[in-house]
């Protein structure tokens, strides 16, 4: 083959070519990749956590309220309650324009109150993370929540825009408050407008207020103790009031007098010297129970007048001296007995509903809960005179014979207070002893429905279960109700209406409101006045509420103990003042047979109307001139006994 042939043989191939060299890839730094991935899901991560936070912050911020106004003067109306002789009762809110700013103020008031409410006011941004932190940790050391966190200007932003709901778009609200504050005002701004909104107890809104109220000056004039005092009241200042009693006051003012030497503030040596002068409170202002009576009438304003002007004088029915001795009595008998551990309630009204004196338990300062007016509780037999009245309204009388024997109905067999059964016996006895057999028999007789009707014809506005134990007081009543059901027998049968308002004006005179209208009418017969008062008169004589004997006061009255001695009752009237008396303990345990409705309530009532009614006429009570108006013979024992022959059948076909 020759040269051409072997050309030809590789004709047909691709002629080689020779590769440039590959240079090899440089080499990263070691963990310079993994690096770069974690800052770049850093900032993805930062982004995404900025827009949720921004839209959170959007959501919760999107109901804010306006903060247009925030210095715009009148903040609270002013009211002033006076008693039926003019009397300053109470005054609440606070005049417009009253506006103290911290420049105006002693030095040591607003440091009081930094060293006991923010020691780090003037170096957080409205939200102190170190508190929050501090607060944190030892709550999750007590297992509890002993400590917080909010910033006085956290507390003001609530106190000015925010409801007192306890949830957590609040608190978001509050601290988003808290810094939009802090961004627009000085602290000393900050510092006067919490000053002067803050609630510093007994009604006093602003430290001005609060100055005036405890101490009788402004609130430029306070002293060092007067401010730490003030400034204590802030913890709580229902429990710290002087209004309740001045040692907790006292007390609280000389720890934060103790924690101004903590802070720099004051020196060790001014401490001591603050720990030996109290202050000293304003003379003849404060009644312990006046307070619930106060609240009670401040309730009813916004329905009477509402804000129709921003200063308002109320004239009341309270009868402060009526009032003080209501007080003395009440807590003066639970000391000598030696029964200091249980509650006590007194409310005292005038025959057409107006009330003279009421407290609503031991110390206002403990609790707000009024025990005279919205307290429910079983009545026991302090209920029985409804069901005697409807008896003699179906044509008993007081001499009418009846009988303590044992009554089954339906399974149900009521006892008496005491053993055994004293047979025949007349109405009169029968209530007078509280005798519990008869009055199941009666209300048998007319019919627990109608002795239902009867009891909120007088005056109970409670819903009652018409069975047969409402003989025996088992449907909860209110004690104020009680008292005003018994009125129509004081007043001759005219339905009171409970009220302590008689009129509203300004301090100029113009008249808001005017008490008007007569009452509920005539609720009850004469004749069953005068009935109804001769045997309620015998249960004070003779019966189970000797211990209220009035001597030669004409009064009457009726006793009540409940099931298990839980609660002691006892009501009764002269023709001036139908008073009511309940004592008992808040959560619903036994008393132990000591404390009876003819003991302790007894006491306190006699105690009371002796020194209430002294001076007053002494009146005989309506009716009993007509008490021998013998109706037609009753057919008691006949009627009953079919009653009863009727229960058994019915309960042996069960």
């Amino acid at each position: 083959m020759g040269k051409s042939d072997k050309n030809k043989g590789k004709r047909g191939q691709r002629p080689s070519q020779k590769k440039a060299p590959v240079a090899p890839p440089a080499k990263e730094a070691p963990g310079s990749s993994l690096l770069w991935k974690l800052s770049y899901t850093f900032l993805i991560v930062v982004i995404w956590g900025v827009i949720g936070v921004a839209g959170m912050l959007a959501y919760f911020a999107r109901d804010l309220p306006s903060t247009e106004g925030l210095f715009t003067a009148g903040s609270s109306q002013a009211i002033t309650i006076v008693d039926v002789h003019g009397k300053v009762i109470a005054r609440r809110g606070r005049l417009s324009g009253d506006f103290v700013s911290t420049a105006d103020l002693p030095a040591h008031v607003a440091n009081a109150v930094i060293a006991s409410e923010d020691r780090r006011f003037y170096s957080h941004f409205g939200i102190d993370l170190w508190g929050l932190g501090r607060a944190f940790w030892v709550n999750m050391q007590e297992g509890r929540v002993v400590q917080g966190g909010s910033t006085i200007t956290q507390q003001l932003a609530k106190n000015l825009f925010l409801k007192p709901e306890r949830t957590m778009v609040r608190k978001f609200q509050e601290a988003l408050l808290a810094l939009y504050l802090e961004s627009s005002l000085s602290k000393e701004e900050i510092l006067s407008l919490y000053l002067n909104k803050v609630y510093f107890g007994a009604g006093a809104d602003g430290i001005d207020e609060a100055a005036r109220r405890y101490f009788n000056k402004p609130a430029t004039k306070l002293g060092l103790v007067e401010a730490a005092m003030l400034a204590g009241l802030l913890k709580a200042p229902s429990r710290y009031s002087p209004v309740n009693g001045n040692d907790l006051a006292w007390e609280r003012a000389r720890v934060v007098l103790q924690t101004m030497v903590e802070t720099g503030f004051i020196s060790p040596e001014i401490r001591d010297d603050a720990f030996h002068t109290r202050p000293k409170l304003a003379p003849g202002l404060f009644g312990k129970g006046s307070q619930y009576f106060s609240d009670w009438v401040d309730a009813q304003l916004d329905d009477l007048v509402g804000h129709s002007a921003p200063e308002i004088i109320v004239e009341t029915t309270l009868d402060l001296d009526m009032q003080r001795l209501a007080e003395e009595a009440a807590l003066r008998t639970l000391s000598e007995s030696g029964h200091d551990n249980l509650q006590v309630a007194l409310i005292a009204m005038s025959p057409d509903g107006a009330v003279r004196a009421m407290v609503g338990g031991k110390e206002h300062g403990h609790t707000f809960f009024n025990r005279a007016t919205a307290a429910k509780r079983q009545p026991g037999s302090a209920f029985k005179p409804f069901v005697y009245l409807a008896a003699l309204e179906a044509g008993l009388s007081p001499k009418s014979i009846v009988i303590d024997e044992p009554v089954t109905y339906r399974g149900w067999t009521p006892a008496n207070f005491k053993s055994g059964y004293a047979g025949e016996m007349t109405l009169t006895d029968a209530l007078s002893n509280s005798v519990n057999t008869v009055a199941v028999q009666l209300c048998l007789q007319e019919t627990p429905e109608t002795v239902v009707d009867v009891a909120q014809r007088l005056g109970i506005t409670s819903s009652l279960d018409a069975v047969p134990s409402i003989a025996l007081g088992t449907s909860e009543v209110s004690l104020a109700e009680l008292v005003s059901a018994y009125a129509p027998f004081a007043s001759g049968g005219t339905g009171a209406i409970t009220y302590g308002v008689k009129r509203i004006r300004t301090p100029d005179g113009a008249l808001l409101y005017e008490r008007s209208g007569s009452g509920m009418g005539r609720v009850v017969e004469a004749v069953h006045v005068g009935q109804m008062n001769h045997m309620l008169m015998q249960a004070i004589r003779l019966g189970t509420g000797k211990q209220a004997n009035l001597g030669t006061r004409p009064a009457a009255g009726k006793t009540g103990t409940t099931q298990d001695f839980k609660d002691a009752w006892f009501v009764g009237y002269t023709r001036q003042l139908v008073t009511g008396v309940w004592i008992g303990t808040d959560t619903g345990q036994t008393m132990g047979k000591g404390v009876t409705g003819g003991t302790l309530p007894a006491q306190v009532w006699k105690k009371f109307m002796l020194q209430a009614t002294a001076g007053q006429p002494i009146s005989p009570l309506p009716g009993l001139d007509r008490i021998d108006e013998e109706p037609a013979p009753d057919a008691f024992e006949d009627i009953l006994a079919r009653i009863l022959k009727d229960s058994d059948e019915s309960s042996g076909q069960n």
